[in-house]
């Protein structure tokens, strides 16, 4: 089989702050930015990636959710247990300097993980999970 992966989701209660921290902090190119009845969706990536992206979104706008499940989400995502995402970069150091320095906020300096993994850990502006390996 040949299978990519084409765009992974991450919720975002604050397009601009998204905005923001992806395309700003990240680096990452906008490929689309979206709005739908008082919403919007962003779809970013690495600019040398252009076939994989994220696609921001606002949570409330998935079908079928309960107000019960969206007030579940937004504490999730409050608490920064909701989403989450893996990145990668041969500079661990100089990428966490550079998200450090922007204001981002830190869950974890570069460690060597038990498991091998040398990485690092920030939340965006939405609470999710950002998680950056070194790769060598």
């Amino acid at each position: 089989m040949d299978i990519t992966i084409h765009s992974s989701f991450l919720p975002h209660n604050d397009p601009d702050a998204a905005l923001a921290f992806y395309r700003d902090t990240l680096g990452f190119e906008v490929r689309k930015d979206v709005a739908y009845q008082g919403m919007r969706w962003l779809t970013v990536g690495p600019a040398d990636q252009p076939d994989t992206s994220i696609v921001l979104h606002p949570p409330a706008a998935a079908p079928g959710i309960t107000d019960e499940e969206r007030r579940t989400i937004a504490e999730m995502m409050a608490k920064g247990t909701y989403g989450m995402i893996i990145l990668a970069t041969a500079d661990l150091d100089g990428t966490f300097e550079r998200l450090q320095a922007s204001g981002a906020e830190v869950i974890q300096e570069p460690t060597m993980q038990p498991y091998g993994i040398r990485d690092c850990a920030f939340r965006d502006p939405s609470g999710n999970h950002v998680r950056i390996n070194e790769v060598r």
